[in-house]
């Protein structure tokens, strides 16, 4: 199975030698992986809805490269497109005088950049690997199987299903390449093995708060936007469901930018209209919050993130928590995808409940127009068995929910609360601070293992 690099430069123009995943999505990504045209059908399936999470993935990665080092960038576009041709032509000759020169160049750049390139050293060995093992070359396979894997190719599901490595998914080698890597790379594993929390922790840390809708700035932000009529006239839940898919029209997801540097939703908004950009998940939460706020809802961001043991994982994703009064709990809201989920009884579900049916191989469902941008569904397996298992084993809320809560203002403080499952490799300190002398900014980071505090009815 193929691994190719597609690429969205920061104009967002598409990559032009990407023209398989063009043909089904219609966008350019960073690492996707994609199958040849002999993989079973049912292989074809899944590489469609799998394309647009690692699109989600990565693209945020590969754009700090991108402003990182832009001579690079352009070199390893080309240099992939010769790669994927190579791989096509099982030509292993001039692959590995391909992979000479890429490696030439990529041992000159700094330890950061070499990170946030990775994938494209990565996908080149793993492509590697697939070609020798279609040749039955099998003790080249493997040496480029872990070679993949010492970059940073931790795909563990997508390695198991990837009929290019039939040839060698019997050997012993191969056995305990991908045994080893299921602590890392399985992420529904990983997290089913996170299930237990204390709920006697009493570690102390200051109450979370909600800023009243009566602040200047988010009535404000309510007559600007006229939110009482976008959020119309039904039941609190109705209120939080069109005030979601408000804000998932209003604005595109857009992982090829930086974060505006003023941080609230008045300014993000004009900021996006004024530069025709989007945002991206962390963006759209902390915009879609305010407006929840303006109206009166109890409503956090909540950042989602891997267990990451190898320090390799750039990627997170940021939702929405948002209380109902009328059904007495929190919901999962996700600006970014249009998501909610149900159980089986079309009832919503909380970040927390989602966790533990996952955790319990419990029904839960994606409601049916969850999607990326307007373009590309997701579906229950790829956006909750896949992206967001990998991505619920620590969550961080700030503790100040309120207007302009994350720009960057001399003399604040920014505190935040982790919810860590006792499975954590890493517990203590209890409290962390770092302070940004030049700014005189400090950010205080509490830590849990106590999911009713954490989740404390506000």
């Amino acid at each position: 199975m193929l691994l190719y690099i597609a690429y969205t430069s920061k104009t967002g123009n598409k990559a032009q030698h990407s023209s398989v995943y063009k043909r089904v999505t219609g966008h350019a990504v960073t690492t996707v992986r994609t199958l040849n045209y002999s993989a079973k059908n049912k292989l074809i399936t899944m590489r469609y809805s799998r394309l647009i999470l690692f699109l989600f993935m990565l693209t945020t990665t590969v754009a700090r490269g991108q402003m990182a080092n832009d001579k690079f960038e352009k070199f390893a576009i080309k240099q992939d497109s010769l790669f994927i041709v190579a791989y096509d032509q099982k030509d292993t000759k001039t692959y590995s005088k391909l992979l000479t020169e890429f490696l030439t160049q990529y041992n000159k750049l700094s330890t950061d950049d070499k990170k946030n390139f990775s994938g494209y050293l990565n996908g080149a060995y793993y492509n590697l690997c697939c070609t020798y093992s279609l040749l039955d070359n099998k003790p080249m396979a493997l040496t480029y199987l872990k070679k993949s894997i010492e970059a940073g190719y931790i795909d563990y599901k997508h390695i198991q299903e990837d009929p290019d490595l039939d040839n060698i998914r019997i050997e012993k080698e191969f056995l305990d390449i991908i045994g080893k890597l299921r602590n890392v790379g399985d992420f529904l594993y990983i997290l089913k093995k996170a299930d237990k929390y204390n709920l006697s922790d009493n570690r102390q840390f200051p109450t979370f708060t909600y800023q009243s809708s009566d602040n200047q700035n988010l009535t404000d932000l309510r007559k600007a936007f006229n939110l009482d009529s976008i959020a119309g006239k039904g039941t609190d839940v109705l209120k939080i469901l069109n005030l979601l898919h408000w804000i998932h029209n209003l604005i595109p997801h857009d992982g090829n930018h930086e974060s505006p540097v003023v941080k609230n939703a008045m300014s993000m908004i004009a900021e996006c209209k004024r530069d025709d950009r989007g945002l991206n998940c962390r963006g759209l939460a902390t915009v879609l919050n305010e407006c929840y706020l303006s109206l009166g809802i109890k409503s956090r961001i909540v950042t989602c993130l891997p267990k990451d043991s190898l320090k390799i994982d750039n990627d997170c994703h940021v939702i929405n928590s948002v209380y109902s009064e009328t059904l007495k709990k929190w919901l999962w809201i996700d600006p970014t995808f249009n998501a909610y989920v149900m159980n089986e009884k079309g009832e919503m579900l909380s970040i927390e409940e989602v966790r533990e049916r996952i955790i319990q191989d419990k029904a839960v469902i994606l409601n049916p127009d969850a999607n990326w941008n307007n373009q590309n569904p997701q579906t229950t397996e790829y956006y909750l068995f896949n992206y967001m298992a990998k991505n619920l084993y620590i969550l961080e809320c700030p503790l100040n929910s309120k207007y302009n809560m994350e720009t960057r203002e001399s003399g604040r403080t920014y505190s935040y609360i982790q919810l860590l499952p006792l499975d954590y490799y890493k517990q203590s300190p209890d409290k962390t601070e770092k302070k940004d002398e030049k700014t005189n900014t400090t950010w205080t980071t509490f830590k849990t293992n106590n999911p009713k505090l954490f989740w404390q009815t506000p």
